[in-house]
């Protein structure tokens, strides 16, 4: 019996400021996302962050959160971890842990160990790496193994941002909304972290490869395999180059910035509001970074930004949530991850 961890981020229990506040309390103290040394992240996060932002915060949730099935994240991630769990027979039981929040990865691994798997794949749904997302969920999850007398073998299955998969998913979950437009003008937005993290992961001899140069991303090789914003540029240029999109009718940008610290650029707010003043019209939204309709596609994306947006007409499209595509795709890297490490093994 193998087993399979799908883990996502995580979500408050509900659009509320105090289970907001808990939420984001457990969220923003972990090391890898405020990556502060602990004093200066403690005073940060109770003094100037969790006095104010939970509130706002959880005004936003509720204009998102289904008054029948509660946060989207959480129930797109549900119904995908049921039709994987149907899909990949009666050898694999399928779990779902949240980074934050419930069901705990704690449960999931429980769950799994407990159903008696030789063997668990642990599939973070975060297809570009970054410490602050992947990595922060395999130290934990490493952890949690680590604490218990005995654990199941388990295999990572690593970023899947260039995964032919992957792609072809992104491309049907949105292929109606790009349907409805004619000849629209692409935005791919990604989840913005800090520069300090992309720089952090620079694998070059002296560090210097990173955000050193406009053309730093271009590719990837040794000295940026691990950076997430050279994940996105290929992500981004392969999902251009599959909808035969000229240079000229997409780009890419980051959203969902916190605090003054310089982030990944171009930033999502300020990239609309230069394509608005342009009129440029139709503009569509895909964002590749989540694999889950969420606060950041629904509220900030779908309500906020469609609102501000002047030039012309602004939709965006669906994430990958649970489509059957994504659900085939899903199955397939778990497979190709199984088929290998046993190939591996012999």
């Amino acid at each position: 019996m193998h087993g399979l961890l799908l883990i996502n981020l995580g979500t408050p229990e509900s659009p509320h400021t105090g289970p907001v506040r808990d939420y984001l309390a457990e969220f923003l103290a972990d090391p890898r996302v405020l990556t502060l040394p602990a004093p200066m992240r403690w005073f940060l996060l109770y003094f100037i962050i969790l006095p104010f932002r939970p509130r706002r915060s959880a005004a936003a949730y509720q204009k998102v959160w289904d008054a029948d099935r509660g946060s989207p994240l959480l129930f797109h991630t549900r119904d995908l971890a049921d039709a994987v769990d149907a899909a990949m027979g009666a050898d694999w039981v399928v779990a779902l842990g949240m980074r934050y929040g419930n069901p705990s990865l704690e449960s999931a691994l429980d769950q799994l160990i407990e159903a008696g798997c030789e063997r668990i794949f642990v599939m973070p749904l975060y297809p570009q790496y970054a410490s602050s997302t992947t990595g922060s969920t395999l130290e934990a999850i490493h952890a949690l193994a680590g604490a218990r007398q005995w654990v199941p073998p388990l295999t990572v299955i690593p970023p899947f941002y260039d995964h032919p998969a992957y792609l072809q998913a992104t491309l049907a979950a949105a292929a109606d909304t790009l349907a409805e437009t004619d000849q629209p003008h692409v935005v791919f937005s990604f989840h913005g972290i800090p520069e300090s993290h992309v720089q952090a992961t620079d694998l070059s001899p002296g560090r210097d490869h990173c955000l050193a140069s406009e053309s730093c991303c271009d590719t990837i090789g040794p000295a940026n395999r691990a950076c997430y914003r050279a994940q996105c540029v290929a992500t981004a240029r392969l999902l251009a180059e599959r909808l035969e999109l000229p240079a000229d009718r997409w780009s890419f940008s980051f959203q969902s910035r916190l605090g003054r610290v310089p982030w990944l650029q171009p930033y999502t707010d300020h990239h609309l509001e230069a394509l608005s003043k342009a009129g440029t019209d139709p503009v569509v939204v895909l964002t590749p970074s989540f694999v889950a309709d969420c606060l950041e596609t629904l509220e900030e994306i779908g309500m906020e930004a469609k609102a501000e947006y002047t030039g012309g007409a602004l939709t965006v499209a669906p994430c990958l949530n649970a489509h059957p595509d994504w659900v085939s795709a899903v199955v397939r890297i778990v497979h190709e991850a199984a088929g290998s490490n046993v190939e591996a093994a012999r």
